[in-house]
């Protein structure tokens, strides 16, 4: 594939980020260019060091041209066979690059501190599609190749390498409104223009909050069951896991998530990864501000009190004296997905939160965020940039923000040093089913009667699950019960099924296991993938099978996911199933 890249360099040295590439030549305005290859890093991969031709003087112009092969084993990449997509006859190809995987798929600097716009040529056999994080720019018909067509794409705003997406599959696409269009393939892409019919009123409420939307497209790709994440920010090309469409409500969240990304995480971008927590502390932020909005003030308390639990999660299980819980983490030597979790999020939207009850309010604080996007719009910031703007913002109340502790918020470990008091209107009716549960004794189980969670909106189910996985484990009798006058097995919202079996193996419910496994293996989302693992595993007499599952479905999952899990379980990597 060869990349142009438009780079201003002083002197005669280029140095790339590459891993597990071939690199066949150089070029630099047209002329061969000598190169050599660094040494090999664990995860940052190898710099392609370029020595050009010729001097530069400053901000003179060069085009450099490298012509290369990714490897089978691109971390960026997930190739997938024909029977691993909904359609069965042709084979898929996505790409992944957040937080430092575009080095696998293009040679470049492979930094979120540095962003570039992009074009791009892709050739691809006719039965197929590409699209990537960009906007469509036309096709043709490959003049080398009859049976394949190009596709051409722009991507005028500058953005970070991380955000470079690629998918190519028998994709289709159906409008869903006047600046967006669903893709995936053709057997769920009716359903998924149907539960997405709501993208254009989030994004003109999200464009209220924080300024106008400068992406052009905002489409949404729906791609097979083994994408690691719940949705991807990818520019003019959200991606979403297909565990979203339920028929309900739960995808709205993520969407309104991705929509958010395009001001805060795309727009204004963290610098380095030990700053991710401005790109998703601000997005969740801004994601529940359109809650805020299309619902009410009384939902987004409730989204941001499960926020709270998920942070208690994560912070019992990386261990609460772990400083990958800092807000502000020092990553060095540390790969950025292994320090992944909940914390950026969560963490940074209770600060956020915790300033907006200092300050006067959400009015008073969202002013300030759209004013920070406004101000650092197309550039990568830092965490000592992003206070200093809001002491510069808030010069009049300098006094109160003197008064956080932001050495305990940004760089101590743990829980954060306020809980917010947030509004229990919605959660009333899960704290309090949650207790009757929890205070049953066998006698009780009578009681419980179908109506007490049709009454709930999913939402709510999901949180009255959350609050009893934050419990003691229920006695056996407890969760069969539950079964029986619940019907939970029956659920196909992936956010309360995952629980449900959660809660169920953990009450050492035998039959719960294959249901858990065959949850863990037929998608790869990690936030459902890697809790179910870690619970089967947990359960002493399955400690093997999760083994072993994991092992047999090891191929099927992203790399990303396969290697976390793989930790997760403390299987080593060359362990195979001995089939």
């Amino acid at each position: 594939i060869p990349y142009v890249s438009h780079l201003w360099i002083n002197y005669s040295k280029v140095t790339l980020d590459s891993r597990d590439m071939k690199i066949d030549s150089v070029r630099a305005n047209g002329q061969a260019a000598s190169f050599s290859m660094g040494a090999k890093h664990s995860f940052k991969g190898t710099p392609l060091e370029i020595k050009l031709p010729f001097d530069l003087s400053r901000g003179q112009h060069v085009i450099v041209e490298v012509t290369y092969e990714t490897s089978p084993s691109a971390t960026a990449l997930q190739w997938l066979a024909p029977e691993q997509t909904a359609g069965k006859k042709q084979p898929y190809l996505f790409s992944q690059c957040q937080a430092h995987h575009c080095r696998s798929m293009v040679p470049c600097q492979d930094s979120p501190s540095i962003k570039f716009t992009y074009y791009a040529q892709v050739s691809v056999p006719k039965d197929l599609v590409a699209v990537m994080s960009a906007i469509r720019d036309g096709q043709e018909v490959d003049p080398k190749d009859n049976e394949r067509i190009i596709y051409h794409f722009r991507q005028p705003v500058a953005m970070p390498s991380y955000l470079i997406a690629i998918v190519v599959g028998a994709l289709e696409s159906r409008v869903i409104g006047p600046r967006s269009r669903v893709w995936s393939e053709k057997e769920i892409v009716e359903k998924a223009a149907a539960e997405f019919s709501e993208t254009e009123d989030m994004l003109q409420t999200a464009e209220q909050l924080a300024g106008p939307y400068v992406w052009g497209q905002y489409d949404i790709l729906v791609l097979p069951p083994s994408f690691p994440y719940g949705g991807m920010e990818n520019p003019c090309l959200t991606f979403a896991t297909p565990t979203l469409l339920a028929g309900d409500k739960s995808l709205a969240n993520v969407i309104a998530h991705e929509i958010s990304h395009s001001w805060t995480g795309n727009l204004v971008t963290n610098k380095t990864w030990e700053h991710f927590w401005l790109n998703e502390g601000h997005t969740v932020y801004l994601e529940r501000m359109i809650g805020r909005s299309m619902e009410s003030e009384q939902f987004r308390q409730f989204k941001a009190m499960g926020g709270w639990k998920d942070l208690q999660d994560s912070v019992n299980t990386f261990g609460a004296n772990n400083p990958v819980t800092n807000l502000v983490p020092s990553l060095e030597e540390v790969d950025p997905d292994e320090a992944y979790s909940s914390v950026p999020y969560e963490k940074g939207f209770a600060l956020l939160y915790h300033l907006e009850e200092l300050m006067g309010g959400p009015e008073v604080f969202m002013g300030f965020v759209k004013s920070y996007i406004q101000m650092f719009a197309y550039s990568s910031v830092t965490t000592e940039q992003w206070k200093d703007y809001l002491y510069t913002y808030f010069k009049d109340k300098v006094d109160i923000l003197n008064k956080v502790d932001w050495n305990a918020w940004m760089f101590t470990p743990g829980m954060p040093p306020v809980k917010p008091q947030y509004d229990t209107t919605l959660a009333n009716a899960c704290i309090a089913l949650c207790q009757r549960w929890i205070k049953a004794k066998d006698q009780d189980l009578d009681g419980f009667k179908e109506s007490d969670i049709k009454a709930l909106s999913s939402h709510q189910v999901i949180e009255f699950l959350s609050l009893l996985l934050q419990e003691d484990a229920l006695p056996l009798t407890h969760v069969k019960k539950m079964q029986e006058v619940y019907n939970l097995d029956t659920c196909m919202n992936s956010e309360i099924r995952f629980r449900w079996l959660r809660l169920c193996v953990r009450s050492k419910w035998e039959d719960a296991v294959p249901k858990a496994l065959q949850m863990a293996t037929e998608q790869g989302r990690m936030k459902f993938t890697r809790p179910l693992f870690r619970e089967v595993y947990n359960f002493e007499k399955f400690h093997d099978e999760a083994v072993r599952v994991f092992l047999g479905h090891r191929g099927e999952l992203h790399s990303v996911t396969a290697a976390l899990v793989a930790k997760d379980l403390k299987v080593g990597q060359n362990q195979s199933t001995g089939q």
